[in-house]
């Protein structure tokens, strides 16, 4: 098999050829067809989350078919498709786990970060964990949607039931979920960098009633936010753009350091949440809505040898919509 591999903490990411791994009890062999792109990659390379365990092969958006199944795996066969996503283990017998909130495990395994993941030919998962996706669309498509559509959702069910909705960073996850959004009858306000015009013209054409600058304020007040860039000097500005009782939900696994702000942005019953991670009740609910909502995720694909450049560009925001790399 061949894999990008990141050796160190801040290094590029270097190919490299490695015997083909075999699954473990539980567990399939995935030859990799298509690997999503995610902001969450850029954290893992630039090593923004602890306990990264070198080397390690990032992505955690994977589309694939299962080539070789381990021992005691019964819900998968060979061929079949399967999309592997950002939680690849929960330990299961935690507080969280036994009350149904398997996101905040206290002993999980993460595609990418802890577990080698599917910027590679071939990637190793846990069987429980991979969602079966048919055979409709296309790899490609699909991969996005594996993470940033994933907990786009989970940030989306979190916003509760906002009419208008604010959306802070209008990239792969954002452009998915204001189509969930405006399928549901919500209003969508789109927030980017104050001059990226071509997102603010992208989240138009998807639908959007309203598209500006992060630091704008919209026409009336948004009954909820849902921030996806990691900028923490956001929520303020996401906090003066809410009502009162209105809720900013906070989707990264990283985002840099809030600024101090007036007691009163908060005051009035306002809310400041995040997302942790997704459970796989999660993905089943959301695969089931992506055909009912038409669901189209933006996509270019690249070679898997052109992950650093992909990279580079989505830290600079150069990617409309969500990269996927094939091997």
């Amino acid at each position: 098999m061949r894999a990008m591999v990141l050796p160190a903490p801040g290094a590029p990411l270097r190919m490299q050829e490695r015997p083909d791994p075999l699954p473990g009890d539980g567990e399939i062999r995935v030859k990799v067809s298509a690997c999503g792109v995610c902001r969450t990659d850029l954290h893992v390379v630039d090593a923004e989350l602890p306990g990264i365990k070198y080397p390690i092969v990032p992505g955690h958006e994977i589309v694939g078919r299962v080539d070789l199944v381990g021992r005691n795996v019964t819900s998968h066969r060979i061929g079949e498709r399967v999309g592997i996503p950002w939680l690849g283990y929960t330990c299961g017998v935690c507080r969280f786990c036994l009350e149904g909130m398997e996101n905040l495990c206290d002993r999980p395994l993460f595609t990418g970060y802890t577990r080698d993941g599917g910027f590679a030919t071939h990637s190793i998962a846990d069987a429980r964990y991979a969602f079966p996706l048919g055979e409709d669309s296309d790899d490609v498509a699909i991969a996005p949607l594996l993470c940033a559509g994933l907990i786009g959702w989970r940030s989306l069910v979190m916003a509760g039931n906002a009419k208008r909705l604010g959306i802070y960073g209008f990239g792969a996850a954002g452009h998915i979920v204001a189509q969930v959004a405006r399928w549901q009858g919500r209003a969508v306000y789109a927030f980017t960098r104050s001059n990226d015009v071509v997102a603010q013209d992208f989240a138009r054409r998807l639908g959007a009633a309203w598209a500006g600058a992060s630091g704008d304020l919209p026409d009336a007040p948004l009954d909820a936010a849902i921030i996806y860039a990691p900028a923490g000097e956001l929520v303020p500005a996401a906090l003066r753009a809410v009502r009162k009782g209105g809720r900013v939900v906070c989707a990264g696994i990283h985002m840099s350091d809030i600024p101090s702000f007036p007691y009163d942005i908060l005051w009035e019953e306002r809310q400041l949440v995040s997302v942790a991670n997704l459970t796989r009740q999660d993905g089943l609910d959301f695969l089931k809505i992506v055909p009912q909502a038409g669901i189209r995720t933006h996509t270019t694909a690249f070679p898997l040898a052109e992950a650093n450049d992909v990279l580079t560009k989505l830290r600079t925001g150069q990617i409309l919509g969500a990269a996927v790399l094939k091997p």
